[in-house]
This record gives structure tokens, C-alpha cells and sequence, in this order.
């Protein structure tokens, strides 16, 4: 199987890896935005759908819940039978369930689209970046992660932007449907254009990803019921009890099993550990802050959701500019360096946002906050993608993008549900007033959440240690001990 495979991808190569590019960049493009699309949309979509602030947070909670417990999930099932195949069925679903959103009738059914959608995205967004990995040369990598990253930064930069747009000229529908003709443009060119791929072709993990989502499930759940049922609340009680309980299963069912969905004995690696935890927590301070934030400029600082997405654009359109210097330079100096400096920065721009926000500020004193966590989040997003891949064998690869992003995402829901319940236990949306006295701390948090990112960067090892580490001699006896296991 394998050695077929590899003739595959290497007659692939020539002029195949700019598709590659092309098509996983659009498809990652695709998956990132919705997570934050829905942001600026949020005060239309409570006024045409209804509900509170609950309904709202699992709007944007669904999607990246689904996304995050199934990404390990997608992963395995794309390596068991063909990234290829997988991948345009995870199109497939994302791109019908984008319709079914459009077309929801009521909150309910549009938290339930997102979740089908999430599912979808779950399966393609791993695949992007292995089918990408396969039809690029080693040598050229850097770069390619460089863009690939800084599509996917332009994605979640240009969510709230995008998301105001056509929320204001057109529909808050509109968020949706643009992902329907580009679904079915990725289609026929996902088919033609990228060469089929398999992993070892282990067994599919149930067991392990009944687990996993369970407990994530129950964390959030409980995070988001929290301020509104009260801590004390049965629900919210049973949800965050079980699913810490599920996740403890989880890690220990991993450390057993033959074929672990996550093998755990990954995270022996300082690398493999030090750039997951920096992400998980990146992804915490980061979403919880603009969740809050691209409501704060319309609800209170009345800007309509165009104005708020364009004013966030220095903040999140850096990684755009920034991406594809951070990818050259991580490939100079190693990423750890690059990877730490942005987290650092990106805390200290959410510290001096927190510090300004008031009923009132102009836009001018935001501005500095704005530029400092975006030029933060830029160098972050490209070294992190390198940093992750390069911590793994290669036959761990989809593993490993599967594990980062997951972890990414479980950031990003519990993020949400975080900085949401900070905010609802410290203020509410009553008044200017107490959207500020409410906002304040949940971005302090957020700053404080990312600078511990930074904390945990710092615990990958330094390049030349990395080198030495790879020493062929040091890993052969590991490697015959799998391939007899495997």
C-alpha cells in the first residue's frame, strides 16, 4: 500500500503542489472563517432569530465543538480510507450543511446546521494540511505552511469583516451561502488535481473518540449553561463533572490502547507538548476576546457590523502581511523564537485593550492594541503549523495536524465560554456601562491565558537541540520495535 502510494504522490509532483496549495488553502479557508463569521453577525441573527446570550455562544460553540471532537476523528478516517476520498466528503457535508444554515427557521435548527457543519469541517481541515504535506517537496515546506497559515489567519481575519459586509448590505443568510458555490468549485478540483494518499492504515479508534467528545461535550456545556442556569445548577454540575471525568478516561484508555485515536506517548516530545498547550491557550485568549470585542464596537460603540469588522482588521488582517515573513524567518532561526515573541506580543496587546475600553474610547486609543495583538497573532500562526508537523514522524503527521488543530479548536470553544461567563458574572449587555464592566476582566483573562501561551512556547526545544535529537542512530531501535508492533 505504502510504497504504491508514495509512486502516487510523486507523480503527482510536478505543478501538483501549487494545486495543492490552492485547493487546501481555499479549504482551510473555508473552515476558518466560519468559526468567527458568525461574530459580527450575532446582534442581527438574536434580532431575526431571537434568544439569549446562551443561544448566541452556541452558535459559534456548536461549530467549533463538532469541529473539535471529530478533527482527530477525520483524520484517522482519511487515513484509513484515502485523504483524497475524505476529503471531498467532508466538503460534500460542509457544503450542504452551509445551505441548511441559510436556510434555518429558528435558532434551534441554525445551532443544529452549525454543529452538522462543524462535523463536515472536522474531516477536511486535518486532510488540508496532509494532502498539502504529500505534494511539497521538504525543502519548500516553510513557505507552503507560510501561506497555507496566512490564508487561514485571513480567514479568521476576515471573519467579523466578511461577516458585517454581508450581514449589513444583504443578509445575515449571506454568511452562509457564500460557502455553497466554493464548496462546489473545490469539488471537481480536489478530484482532478490531488493525488490519493493513505496512512498506516490502522484501525479506527470508537472507543477513544466516544470518549473524547463526550468529555469535551460535558466542559462546554457546562461552561456555556453556567451563567445562566447558575454554577450551582444540576446540569451544569453533571456537564463539567462528567466531562472532566470522560477526558481523564480518555487520557487513560489512550495510554492503553493498541491504536490510539491520540497516542499519547507523543507528548513525550517537549516539542509535540510545548506547541499544542501554546496553541490550546492562544486559541483560548484569542477567540474569547474577539467574541466579546466585535460586539462591544456595535453594541455599545454603535459602529454598524461593517464598520466593526473593517476596524478589526489591524488586528486581525496582520497575519496577512506578517505570515509569510514569520514562515522565513522561523525557517532561519526555528520557529520557537518567532512562535514565543508573538504570543508575548498578542498578551500585550489584549493587557492594553482591556486598559482603554470604556463607554466611549476613540478609535484612535484602540488602535496600538489593535496592531500589537495583530502583528502577535501573525507570528504564531505560520512557525506554529512548521513546529507541529516537524515534532512528529512523518507516518504521524496526520495524527499530529489532527491532535494540533483539535486542540486548537477545544481552545476556542472553551474560550468562548470562558470570556462569555466572565462577562455575564461581571456585566451584561443592559447598558453601555455594563457591557465595559464586563468586558474589562474577560479581556484581562484573555491576556493573562495568552501570555501563559507564551509560557508554554518556551518549553520547545531549541532548534539545535531539535537537530541533535533526530540523531538516526538514537531513533532506529524505537522505530523496529513499531514496525513490529504495528
Amino acid at each position: 500500500m505504502s510504497h504504491h502510494t508514495d509512486q502516487n504522490v510523486r507523480a503527482a509532483r510536478p505543478g501538483g503542489a501549487v494545486w495543492a496549495l490552492v485547493i487546501t488553502s481555499v479549504a482551510g479557508f473555508m473552515a476558518a472563517l466560519d468559526n468567527l463569521v458568525v461574530t459580527t453577525a450575532l446582534p442581527s441573527i438574536r434580532e431575526d432569530l431571537g434568544g439569549a446570550l446562551h443561544d448566541l455562544e452556541w452558535t459559534v460553540s456548536a461549530y467549533t465543538l463538532t469541529f473539535a471532537v471529530l478533527l482527530m476523528f477525520g483524520a484517522a478516517l482519511g487515513d484509513r480510507f484515502g485523504r483524497r476520498r475524505l476529503f471531498l466528503v467532508g466538503i460534500s457535508i460542509f457544503t450542504v450543511a452551509s445551505a441548511a444554515a441559510a436556510l434555518a427557521p429558528g435558532i434551534d435548527s441554525l445551532i443544529a446546521a452549525r454543529a452538522v457543519q462543524g462535523a463536515g469541517a472536522a474531516i477536511m481541515m486535518p486532510l488540508t494540511l496532509t494532502l498539502l504535506t504529500a505534494a511539497v517537496p521538504a525543502a519548500k515546506r516553510g513557505m507552503a505552511y507560510g501561506i497555507w497559515g496566512a490564508v487561514n489567519g485571513l480567514a479568521i481575519a476576515s471573519g467579523p469583516l466578511i461577516g458585517g459586509s454581508l450581514t449589513e448590505h444583504i443578509s445575515w443568510q449571506w454568511i452562509f451561502w457564500l460557502n455553497v458555490p466554493l464548496g462546489i468549485a473545490l469539488l471537481p478540483l480536489a478530484r482532478l488535481r490531488l493525488a490519493e494518499s493513505h496512512g498506516t492504515g490502522a484501525r479506527l479508534d470508537l472507543p477513544g473518540t466516544l470518549l473524547a467528545s463526550g468529555g469535551l461535550f460535558g466542559i462546554v456545556y457546562g461552561l456555556v449553561r453556567g451563567p445562566a442556569d447558575g454554577w450551582t445548577g444540576r446540569l451544569v454540575l453533571t456537564g463539567l463533572f462528567a466531562g472532566g471525568a470522560l477526558l481523564v478516561g480518555f487520557v487513560i484508555y489512550s495510554t492503553r490502547a493498541k491504536n490510539p485515536m491520540l497516542p499519547m506517548r507523543l507528548f513525550r516530545s517537549r516539542a509535540f507538548s510545548g506547541i499544542n498547550a501554546a496553541s490550546m491557550l492562544m486559541f483560548l485568549g484569542m477567540f474569547g476576546s474577539i467574541f466579546l470585542l466585535s460586539q462591544y464596537m456595535q453594541g455599545v460603540l454603535g459602529y454598524s457590523p461593517t464598520e466593526a469588522g473593517l476596524r478589526m482588521l489591524p488586528w486581525t488582517g496582520m497575519p496577512m502581511l506578517v505570515a509569510p515573513i514569520a514562515g522565513i524567518l522561523a525557517d532561519r532561526i526555528g520557529g520557537r523564537p518567532v512562535v514565543a515573541t508573538g504570543l508575548f506580543l498578542q498578551a500585550a496587546g489584549l493587557a492594553y485593550m482591556a486598559s482603554v475600553v470604556t463607554v466611549d474610547v476613540s478609535y484612535a486609543a484602540q488602535l496600538p492594541g489593535l496592531i500589537i495583538s495583530g502583528v502577535g497573532m501573525a507570528l504564531f500562526f505560520a512557525p506554529a503549523s512548521h513546529l507541529v508537523m516537524s515534532s512528529v514522524r512523518a507516518s504521524e503527521q496526520g495524527i499530529a495536524s489532527g491532535a494540533n488543530n483539535a486542540l486548537r479548536e477545544v481552545g476556542g470553544a472553551l474560550g468562548i465560554a470562558v470570556m462569555a461567563s466572565i462577562f455575564s458574572a461581571q456585566g451584561g449587555y443592559e447598558t453601555g456601562q455594563s457591557f465595559v464592566d464586563g468586558l474589562r476582566p474577560a479581556l484581562v483573562t484573555g491576556a493573562t491565558v495568552v501570555a501563559l501561551a507564551g509560557v508554554a512556547a518556551l518549553i520547545i526545544p531549541s532548534r539545535r537541540r531539535a537537530e541533535a535529537a533526530e540523531d538516526p542512530a538514537e531513533q532506529a531501535p524505537e522505530r523496529v520495535l513499531e514496525t513490529a508492533a504495528g
